[in-house]
């Protein structure tokens, strides 16, 4: 392989496969294992990365792969203290935790205000629809445990965004799931569209592509539209997350740490190490070494670059990611999807668009641009000219942000 360019940027820890819930769609192979992710492999990851060459400025350690808080406020004190005496004065950490929020409590924000951790709580929307899908080991549904949660982060003044999960039914309630936002103070949202990931097969991805592009297409244009005209909604991630990316600088360059080799490093309970696409560890196959590239306790960073996992992913993913090159259009933005659901939908890395990336990048982006054509007219009627425009690239993206955003309400 060529000389790694990319550096280590985001490092996913899974401190146990343990969950204490049962999403209907959840795609984690072990999430009855209660394992858990001692001192001396925590210290190892840290120590392996700092000591390798690939290390970035500025890291994301993203705490997740099982509900992160059913181990004590205790264990992350001890490890965030381990990390911290071991990091670099060049490097800066930032940890995130995912969580379905039925465990926070008053010393969980204590600890998370006192090392400005990142917090996503998973809610995918009102009462009905939430414990539609996320429920108890016993079936009965999370939402009351999930949204004290919430609120209790909201009442301690710690920012959080929430991630929902869109099925069938919230695919078709655009307006309540907005409603439900508002009314408790949620500013920050994104949407994940229920996928068919290891054992689960979600009803959506039986729908063909345009059907499914088409419904997608409906709700955020409604959702969109909805929370430019109101106030409240701060953030949609598969908008405003997108924006700065199409209407960049044209020599700014947009990367994909999913396709880069340790760009993103996954690492389990026990060590094992594995990059690319976070959803990859825990699955099986043959020729990738079920996609792990070494151990944190037996091998160094380098070593996991060359190894032979290592190599055979990255030959197939970059085979991949050139077919995306050539024949996509929306290539600049996304630089070559994820590759788990290259493998998940099409059966190989070295395979092209998804279901996954037409609704993530290809929809929004056709929404953003669509409501540039409006500002765009508008500018062309009022100034009784045509201003020329290059697609994906624009010079001042500040501006265009909030010329875009503005006309989408029009």
């Amino acid at each position: 392989m060529q000389p790694l360019e990319t550096r280590i940027q985001t490092i996913v820890l899974q401190p146990t496969p343990f969950c204490n819930i049962r999403c209907k769609y959840c795609y984690l192979p072990t999430r009855d294992d209660t394992s858990v992710m001692d001192l001396n492999t925590v210290t190892a990851s840290f120590q392996k990365v700092f000591d390798s060459p690939y290390a970035g400025s500025q890291i994301t350690v993203i705490w997740h792969a099982g509900e992160p808080l059913v181990l004590p406020v205790s264990y992350y004190e001890s490890v965030f203290q381990a990390i911290e005496q071991l990091r670099p004065a060049s490097i800066e950490i930032r940890h995130s935790f995912q969580t379905n929020g039925t465990l926070v409590t008053k010393e969980w924000c204590d600890l998370i205000r006192r090392w400005n951790v990142g917090v996503g709580v998973s809610i995918d929307g009102p009462r009905h629809m939430h414990d539609a899908n996320r429920v108890t080991r016993s079936g009965k549904g999370t939402f009351d445990r999930a949204i004290r949660g919430a609120r209790l982060l909201r009442e301690e003044g710690i920012p959080f965004h929430v991630i929902s999960v869109l099925s069938k039914e919230g695919l078709e309630c655009p307006e309540e799931l907005h409603a439900f936002y508002i009314e408790e103070g949620i500013e920050d949202v994104c949407f994940n569209v229920e996928e068919s990931e290891g054992d689960h097969v979600s009803e959506l991805m039986t729908m063909s592509r345009d059907s499914m592009r088409d419904k997608f297409h409906a709700f955020l244009q409604r959702f969109w539209t909805i929370s430019r005209r109101n106030p409240g909604i701060r953030f949609i991630r598969e908008i405003d997350g997108l924006i700065p990316r199409i209407f960049r600088p044209e020599e700014a360059h947009i990367g994909n740490e999913q396709v880069e080799p340790l760009a993103m490093l996954n690492i389990d309970c026990n060590g094992n190490v594995s990059s690319f696409s976070p959803e990859l560890l825990g699955y099986k196959n043959e020729r990738y070494n079920n996609f792990i590239v070494g151990n944190v306790h037996e091998h160094t960073i380098e070593q996991m670059f060359k190894s032979p996992a290592m190599k055979a992913m990255v030959t197939d993913i970059r085979a991949g990611v050139e077919a995306c090159r050539k024949e996509c259009g929306y290539f600049s933005l996304c630089g070559g999807g994820a590759p788990v659901n290259k493998l998940s939908e099409n059966g190989t890395f070295a395979s092209t668009q998804t279901s996954f990336c037409n609704l993530i990048q290809i929809t929004p982006t056709n929404l953003i641009l669509s409501a540039f054509d409006q500002m765009q007219a508008s500018l062309t009627k009022a100034k009784g000219r045509t201003q020329p425009a290059r697609l994906f690239a624009f010079p001042d993206s500040n501006a265009m942000k909030s010329e875009v955003a503005l006309s989408a309400c029009s």
